[in-house]
C-alpha cells in the first residue's frame, strides 16, 4: 500500500513526498477511509487540494464538477467537502437533507469576500434603475447570500455559455473582474458590468513569469485559468477551467504543459496524467491548503464543522444553481418541487 501511494505522490514533489513521509501518512489515510464507512460519508475534493487528500477523495473536480457530484449524492448521509467555504455551502444548497462538513472553518476565499451581500444588493438596485432588463450572473466563488440574489450562477468553465443563454443584454457579473473581461471578449453583444473583485492568487501570476518558463522549455503548452489577468491569458495556448486543463492535457499530442493557476492543479495533473510533464508558474492558496488529513479525521470523528444556511436563502440560491445546471449540463438536473420558478 505505502509503495503504491508513494509512487503516485512522488510525481508531485519527490523532495517533499519522501517514502518516510508517505509511510507516516498511511495510518491517517486508513483512518479517513474507515471513518467514511462508519459515518456513511463521501469526500469531495477540489482540484487545488493537497495531493494526499486526493488519495481519500471519492470525487475530485472543479467547482462545476463538484457541484454536480454533490447534487447527485444519494446514499451518503455526510458530505465532507475538502475545499473552501463557498464550495461547502454549494454542496449544502443542493443537498439540504445531508450533513455537510468543512474540515477547517477558516478555509475562506478572498474572491468571495470581495462581494458582501449587502453591497451586492445595493448595486443591483442601483443598476436596475438604469438597466431594467439587468440579469445578475454570479460566479460560484460567492457566498450563499450572494447566490440567492442572482438570476443564475456560473463557473469559470461555463461562464461564457451561461451569459450567452440569457435574453438580457445588460449583465452584472459578480465578483471576478478578470473572468468578466474574458466573458465580455467572447460575448461582445452583451454589456458586461463587472464587479471589482479578483482572486489574489491568480492576480499574482505575471506574464513575465510565464514567458520565462516558456523560453526555457521548447514545445511547452500554456494552459491558463480565466481568473488570470488579461496579459497572462493573451500568451496562453488555451484558457480553461481546471477540469478543462486536465481534459486538454490528456487529449493533446503535446507532452509538456504549464498550468497557470493554483499549484494544486499541477499536483493533480502529475498524478492523473503520469506520462506527461507539468511545470509551474503558479501560486499556492493558503485557504485550500488549510485542509489536512488531520483535520479531515477530526471532522469525521466529531462531525465538525457543519455548514448551515437559512432555508429561504438556500432555496433562492438553489434556484440560481439549478438554472446553471439546466444551461450547462447534458443531463440537466430537474428543479426540485420546492424551488420557485419565476
Amino acid at each position: 500500500m505505502t509503495s503504491e501511494i508513494y509512487e503516485r505522490l512522488r510525481r508531485v514533489d519527490p523532495d517533499y513526498y519522501t517514502f518516510e513521509r508517505v509511510n507516516d501518512m498511511v495510518p491517517l489515510l486508513d483512518k479517513v477511509r474507515r471513518l467514511k464507512r462508519e459515518r456513511h460519508a463521501v469526500l469531495l475534493a477540489h482540484n487545488y487540494q493537497r495531493a494526499e487528500i486526493f488519495e481519500v477523495a471519492d470525487e475530485t473536480g472543479d467547482s462545476l464538477g463538484l457541484a454536480l457530484k454533490a447534487a447527485e449524492v444519494k446514499e451518503a448521509k455526510v458530505i465532507v467537502f475538502c475545499g473552501v467555504h463557498f464550495m461547502a455551502e454549494t454542496a449544502k444548497i443542493v443537498n439540504p437533507t445531508k450533513t455537510v462538513l468543512l474540515p477547517d472553518p477558516s478555509a475562506g476565499c478572498s474572491l468571495a469576500d470581495s462581494a458582501p451581500a449587502d453591497a451586492v444588493r445595493d448595486r443591483i438596485e442601483e443598476l436596475k434603475q438604469a438597466f431594467p432588463d439587468l440579469a445578475v450572473v454570479t460566479y460560484v466563488n460567492t457566498t450563499a447570500d450572494v447566490k440567492a440574489l442572482s438570476d443564475i450562477c456560473c463557473t469559470s468553465g461555463n461562464a461564457v455559455s451561461v451569459v450567452r443563454s440569457l435574453p438580457a443584454r445588460n449583465i452584472l457579473f459578480i465578483p471576478d473582474r478578470n473572468l468578466a473581461r474574458h466573458v465580455a471578449n467572447n460575448v461582445p453583444d452583451k454589456n458586461i458590468i463587472a464587479w471589482d473583485g479578483a482572486c489574489y492568487i491568480h492576480e499574482q501570476i505575471t506574464p513575465e513569469a510565464v514567458l520565462q518558463v516558456r523560453s526555457a522549455i521548447p514545445g511547452l503548452k500554456i494552459l491558463a485559468h480565466p481568473e488570470c489577468r488579461d496579459d497572462v491569458l493573451a500568451i496562453a495556448d488555451a484558457t480553461l477551467s481546471t477540469s478543462g486543463m486536465i481534459d486538454y492535457a490528456r487529449r493533446s499530442d503535446a507532452t509538456k504543459f504549464l498550468a497557470v493557476t493554483e499549484c494544486g492543479l499541477s499536483d493533480l495533473l502529475s498524478i492523473e496524467v503520469p506520462d506527461k510533464q507539468f511545470y509551474r508558474a503558479c501560486k499556492i492558496c493558503p485557504f485550500m491548503k488549510s485542509i489536512t488529513l488531520e483535520n479531515v479525521v477530526e471532522s469525521l470523528e466529531k462531525l465538525q464543522f457543519e455548514i448551515t444556511i437559512p432555508e429561504e436563502t438556500r432555496r433562492q440560491a438553489e434556484r440560481a444553481i439549478h438554472r446553471m445546471f439546466e444551461v450547462t449540463s447534458r443531463d440537466a438536473i430537474p428543479l426540485p418541487p420546492n424551488v420557485p420558478v419565476e
